[in-house]
């Protein structure tokens, strides 16, 4: 698949590999205890199966975002709140987030500089860093260039999916290797609905795919607030979350899911994620409803038959891979 940003980010081999070691370091936490791999776990398509992760000073505020085709997502800002504005920029967040890692610099805390020192004393890093920018210099942006390319380096187009679209001209078109119920999940996720005036839909598809375009199934830039308004910490209604990992991957081939799903770990199963879809309540809270949820100005009503609901999710497990979760250039380098 091509890369839809053209070469703009970098990816080596050498940059990838310091950067799968810098996410699998524990050293990279105030106690060395905790390390992106953590949150992120590659069993589990780099998801965590908690619904809060646990880091250095208690628990996140909210789940942790499979990490998955990244690199050929449209909407390249990063966090469910899309507050980051890169990867680079996203990559040390964490890092320098007073409860996940530690480094934040805040009053009795370390810093990132704090960081740097400890890492420079560190023989690996030596010779990675300098393997990769010619010199050991260790900087912000380095760490954040190769967290990075080894965060693009993971993807999954190994899916029954991809076996099936190389077999047609069009997505649209029946999978010869999808069985019925597949095919018709494939069918109700791309399609549009029809709605009638008072939000019903009378026809078509769920629409799923307006949001999470094939093949990659990424989310449209575009997207507003899905209507999971809750907050893990209980501190009342939050709708700035507007973003989604991939769909690539949320469960693995067997349907067991790749941890909890939305950005409060809502849900743990996809039936009672597409029950959130099929009955939208009124939202009167929330002010960032995408539109696309409220056909005619009203909460959408799916009304998906039980048969309905079951093809979708054979639809859904057609989206995994089977590389992601034991290739070793993507495991723990650490013994």
């Amino acid at each position: 698949m091509p890369d839809p940003h053209d070469g703009s980010h970098e990816l080596t081999d050498i940059g990838a590999t310091l950067g799968r070691v810098l996410f699998y370091d524990k050293q990279l936490s105030v106690n060395a205890t905790v390390s992106c791999a953590s949150c992120h776990r590659q069993e589990v398509a780099f998801s965590d199966t908690d619904r809060a992760s646990v880091g250095v000073q208690g628990t996140t505020g909210r789940h942790s975002m499979r990490l998955v085709n990244i690199r050929y997502g449209e909407d390249q800002r990063f966090f469910w709140d899309r507050r980051a504005t890169s990867l680079e920029h996203q990559s040390t967040e964490p890092i320098q987030d007073h409860i996940e890692m530690g480094f934040s610099g805040q009053p009795g805390s370390p810093s990132l500089q704090d960081l740097i020192v400890r890492l420079q004393k560190i023989p690996y890093y030596n010779e990675l860093f300098t393997a990769a920018y010619g010199d050991p210099e260790i900087t912000q942006e380095r760490m954040q260039g190769a967290l990075s390319q080894f965060i693009r380096s993971i993807i999954s187009f190994d899916a029954p999916y991809d076996t099936g679209r190389q077999q047609v001209a069009d997505d649209r078109m029946p999978f010869p290797n999808f069985t019925e119920q597949e095919n018709l999940g494939k069918q109700l996720f791309l399609q549009a609905a029809v709605f009638d005036a008072n939000g019903v839909r009378i026809g078509g598809g769920a629409g799923c795919g307006s949001c999470h375009r094939a093949p990659v199934f990424d989310i449209d830039p575009a997207s507003k607030n899905n209507g999971v308004m809750g907050s893990l910490n209980g501190t009342g209604p939050d709708v700035t979350n507007t973003r989604s990992p991939s769909l690539r991957d949320v469960v693995q081939a067997d349907g067991s899911a790749n941890g909890p799903f939305m950005h409060n770990a809502l849900s743990t199963d996809l039936l009672t994620v597409l029950q959130h879809y099929n009955t939208m309540g009124m939202q009167r809270r929330n002010t960032n409803i995408d539109p696309r949820l409220r056909p005619n100005g009203l909460p959408q009503r799916l009304v998906l038959t039980e048969s309905e609901n079951e093809a979708i999710i054979a639809f859904l497990k057609t989206l995994a891979g089977q590389q992601l979760y034991t290739d070793e250039k993507w495991s723990d380098p650490f013994p």
